[in-house]
């Protein structure tokens, strides 16, 4: 998923898309240990939509921060 996909979607959205990545993850991963799994490029492409996801949370975290005056460290 691209990060413009990703800003598109609200936070909550975000948290369910982060649950389904992670489910998707889990099963990549049993797929490897069955011998199921042909597209290993898969798993690197879930684990970066994780880490955007949270990206995009943690951006807007520090956003409404700095729009309430609160010090971030």
């Amino acid at each position: 998923m691209k990060i413009r996909e990703i800003r598109d979607l609200s936070n909550e959205e975000i948290l369910h898309k982060i649950t389904e990545f992670k489910d998707e993850l889990f099963n990549l991963r049993f797929q490897i240990v069955t011998g199921q799994l042909k597209n290993f490029s898969r798993i690197k492409e879930v684990k970066k939509s994780i880490a955007r996801a949270y990206t995009v949370l943690r951006e807007r975290e520090i956003a409404k921060a700095k729009s309430q005056g609160v010090k971030e460290d």
